[in-house]
């Protein structure tokens, strides 16, 4: 009898897993959107990635590396036999991550192209989005394989600009998302300030802007310290001079009588939000800085000896500070998009998103409440979110990830990862199109009066 229900709870597995719900998720969960728990999976197998490229980086895995095709050649097929650890070893690390980030990439690729166009989950494919979730695995897995036996030749440089664009371009969605973040949380708080008739929701506002533009404060001063040098470092400290300026601008911006006149909700605890973000981001840029005067995280290795920094002799701690903070923002900001849509209508706009009107909200509401701990399908008079322009986000994430756990190294012809002032250029220029953005989110209702930005 025991059997028989052990085999009866399998079957039942089964179907779940190849079905069109993610009932084995929500089994032991509360009530819960379709449309959610998809997402929620997807970024599973974002985290899963990342975690595999993680392992990656081990020490430990280095020897299980040397057996694949791409592993320290050079020319046609002919081993390269490097005295210093850090060349080959590291270099496997980074070379696996980038294979393993390439599968995730060409993952999520093909299903934005499959899911184009779904308007509601009446639509055939949205069952593949929406479950089918063994099947997905199974292609997960393979194009992973696959990834790993395509051969180095320039693939490593290509797929390296491929990153510094994707990178680029989700450095970006997450100043939109720490954007709404701030947003909302400014107009849940004045709400129930005007609601509960209470001063401490404003202490609380206050407090928290005070703290990131403390933080802010204290970062600059930070980055002065670390990151130049009384005689040296000209380029740094332009970046973080011009950056703390900007960052000034739009924060007297943001209060501006008539920018409160029609955006009401603004305020500074978006703008430092946004502030914090970007001092972040500059820091990020001056982590990569090819000059062991300007970047303490620079070191180079001889044999078992570290020495001072050459041409092309320069290597990074892999675990530093920069990318330990920049994987956990990573992870914040994905999950983000994966729970939520905005109330901001331009966030939704931007993000693909729609928000669920007071109606269609409590009627969901109800039929959760009908369906037992199971997912319910919330998507068939439409979608909540573009399924298409999700899975493009999350192919940024790969990309993103990508540069961020190999610290934005580009291989070199001389079997070395080497730090380049691309990656320095590219963090730089994200802030400044981050900032432009922000500001145009508080200029745009006074420059375009005659359309609808509440």
């Amino acid at each position: 009898m025991g059997a028989c229900l052990g085999a009866c709870s399998l079957l039942s597995c089964a179907s779940c897993l190849c079905g069109s719900a993610p009932c084995i998720l929500c089994g032991c969960c509360p009530s819960s959107r379709n449309s959610t728990i998809s997402r929620l999976v997807f970024t599973a197998f974002l985290f899963l990635g990342v975690l595999v490229s993680i392992i990656m980086l081990s020490p430990g895995v280095e020897s299980q590396l040397h057996k694949l095709p791409w592993v320290c050649e050079e020319g046609a097929g002919t081993p390269v036999i490097l005295r210093s650890h850090i060349d080959c070893g590291s270099l496997l690390g980074h070379r696996a991550v980038y294979r393993m980030c390439f599968a995730m990439t060409a993952f999520f690729f093909l299903f934005a192209l499959l899911m184009m166009c779904v308007r509601s989950s009446r639509d055939p494919r949205a069952a593949i989005q929406n479950g089918f979730w063994f099947f997905k695995f199974l292609i997960f897995v393979g194009i992973t394989v696959g990834a790993f036996y395509i051969p180095d030749g320039s693939f490593s440089n290509i797929w390296f600009y491929c990153g510094v664009v994707g990178s680029f371009l989700f450095i970006l969605i997450q100043l939109v998302l720490v954007v709404d973040f701030a947003h909302s949380w400014n107009q849940q708080w004045l709400g129930k300030a005007e609601e509960h008739d209470s001063r401490a929701w404003y202490a609380g506002l206050f407090f928290f802007t005070l703290l990131f533009y403390s933080l802010s404060i204290t970062a600059v001063t930070l980055l002065f310290i670390y990151y130049t040098q009384p005689s040296a470092c000209y380029e740094g400290k332009v970046f973080i001079s011009l950056n703390l300026i900007l960052c000034v601008c739009i924060s007297i911006i943001a209060i501006l009588p008539k920018v409160q006149e029609a955006q009401p909700n603004s305020g500074l605890l978006q703008a430092s939000a946004v502030t914090l973000y970007t001092i972040f981001v500059t820091w990020l840029a001056l982590s990569n800085v090819p000059d062991q005067k300007c970047n303490p995280h620079l070191l180079t290795h001889f044999g078992n000896g570290t020495g001072p920094a050459g041409p092309e002799g320069y290597v990074t701690q892999w675990w530093d500070a920069p990318s330990i903070v920049g994987l956990i923002i990573f992870i914040l900001c994905t999950l983000f998009i994966s729970v939520r849509a905005s109330d901001h209508r331009q966030v939704n706009s931007l993000m693909r998103t729609e928000e669920c009107p007071p109606m269609v909200e409590a009627a969901q509401q109800r039929q959760g409440a009908a369906c037992d701990g199971r997912a319910f399908d919330n998507e068939q008079d439409g979608v909540t979110y573009s399924y298409s322009f999700f899975h493009v986000c999350l192919v940024l994430a790969s990309l993103h990830i990508m540069m961020t756990l190999t610290n934005w190294y580009r291989p070199s012809e001389t079997q070395k990862m080497i730090s380049t002032w691309t990656a320095v250029w590219v963090k730089i220029c994200a802030s400044w199109a981050g900032l432009l953005l922000y500001l145009w989110t508080l200029v745009a209702p006074l420059l375009l009066p005659n359309r609808d930005f509440s």
